[in-house]
């Protein structure tokens, strides 16, 4: 295992030598031995659960309940999920050679690990985004370089701790460090790289890897719009959405980043919202910010902060919010009527509890809006009209869709989830992330020739 030293930009030759030599080892190990490296993970993550939740509540205010977090609790999930069907996942898929080449033949497509994983975690979901990639990268049979993100210093320091105990550096190594860090990382020739973030920033990271040939896993964001036709319990549809609006501050590449909604149950729709936001995230009308969360920093603060004043100096009606808590790290719930696509919200991924709101007659209004803006990483539709449903789906493209609920797409592990364009590329979750973290090998067994007959030899 690891030693508490801490690697930093100068230690990243040394590790990447190392590892070089040591992907042909962890290429060739046995399911028993992957499992068994999953299951020392699974029990480190659970020997440190008490740290893992004072980390998050440091970083990001994560309230202490419940014991085990949802983002620690789909790392397990994962790592069991993994742990399972392994065996069945890098078993050699058999298939039939066409009878054009010949009779005797055989062919199977063998799943081998990509090599060495270079693996940048996210600030929002700094523990869960940072194990649910490895956990494919492990079972597929990779190293790895691994960069937990510098803005949740708690969460990076007991990741770190967590991976020293389970893996040795040629196996798995853990860095801890900011930009200039990246960039030296960035330099290694990986052959995969692995990367949630931002697409202005996942730009950065595909050029880099495409100077080496390395293949990337990009999961990024966008303007995912929910949209609400008023054929659904609006009640539902309402605290799904503030719900979702909600957790970790909005701080979710899946959250809903905007509202469409029929103007006839516009008010409706708004009357459950603000009741889901009075009953979970006041009390005795007052915000409670362990229920909210709090904004990672300053810059993210000023920069949803900025959104407002930009929208309502456009005409837009601010209803709810208000300024930060006194340590500025809180913000307000606040919805925006009146919104125009020339506002800033409207052009920029919010990641915030700002949700903007639109009304349209006709779902076209809806679909020209969604291609207009690229593809965002997911879509959410309340409406038990098939024709609209069909009509969104067939007119627009998206990472992913929940219809009548929201991120189920991301929960069913049997799903694969990724981006699409500029929300990303690549897809993991179960088998979908073993293949993702593996290389498809196509093998052909062509019969050997049979033996010359000897010369004088009868027939």
């Amino acid at each position: 295992m690891q030693t508490e030293k801490t690697l930093d930009a100068t230690d990243a030759a040394k590790i990447f030598d190392a590892q070089r030599r040591h992907r042909w080892v962890t290429k060739t190990s046995t399911v028993e031995e992957r499992t068994a490296h999953l299951t020392r993970l699974r029990t480190a993550i659970t020997d440190h659960l008490d740290e893992i939740r004072a980390a998050l509540h440091a970083d990001l205010l994560r309230p202490p309940r419940p014991r085990i977090p949802s983002e620690v609790a789909a790392v397990l999930a994962d790592i069991d999920d993994a742990v399972a069907h392994l065996a069945e996942w890098t078993a050699p898929t058999p298939l039939t050679p066409p009878p054009y080449l010949g009779t005797g033949a055989a062919e199977f497509v063998q799943y081998e690990a990509r090599g060495i994983c270079l693996l940048f975690a996210p600030w929002n979901f700094p523990f869960g985004l940072l194990f649910q990639p490895l956990v494919p990268i492990i079972a597929a049979g990779n190293t790895a370089i691994v960069k937990p993100n510098e803005l949740a210093p708690a969460t990076s320091a007991i990741s770190a701790r967590i991976i020293r105990e389970v893996f040795d550096p040629e196996h798995v190594a853990v860095f801890t460090g900011g930009v200039e860090l990246a960039n030296a990382l960035l330099e290694l020739p990986v052959d995969h790289v692995f990367f949630t973030g931002s697409p202005t920033v996942g730009r950065v990271v595909m050029a880099c890897a495409a100077r080496h040939l390395a293949s990337v896993t990009l999961e990024l964001g966008g303007k995912c719009p929910a949209i609400v036709d008023g054929t659904t319990d609006l009640a539902t549809a309402a605290a799904q959405i503030a719900q979702a609006k909600h957790t970790n501050a909005g701080q979710i590449c899946l959250s809903p980043d905007h509202l469409w909604v029929r103007p006839e149950v516009r008010d409706a729709f708004l009357r459950h919202y603000q009741t889901w936001v009075d009953q979970n995230l006041y009390r005795e009308g007052s915000l409670v910010p362990e229920a909210l969360g709090r904004i990672v920093d300053r810059r993210n603060l000023e920069r949803l902060t900025g959104y407002l004043d930009d929208a309502v100096a456009r005409g837009a009606t601010l209803v709810g919010g208000g300024a930060p808590d006194p340590a500025g790290t809180v913000l307000p719930p606040s919805v925006l009527l009146d919104v125009t696509p020339d506002m800033k919200i409207m052009t920029e991924e919010i990641f915030g509890p700002i949700l903007p709101v639109l009304t349209f007659t006709d779902p076209a209004q809806v679909v020209e809006h969604v291609r207009a803006g690229g593809k965002p990483l997911a879509m959410y539709v309340y409406s038990d009209d098939r024709g609209l449903v069909d009509a969104v789906l067939a007119g627009t493209s998206s990472g992913g869709v929940t219809v009548n609920g929201w991120a189920l797409h991301f929960v069913d592990s049997q799903l694969p989830f990724g981006g699409i364009g500029t929300s990303g590329m690549g897809r993991y979750h179960g088998v979908h992330g073993f293949r993702e973290l593996s290389h498809a090998r196509s093998v052909f067994l062509a019969p050997a020739p049979p033996a010359p007959t000897p010369a004088g030899t009868a027939a």
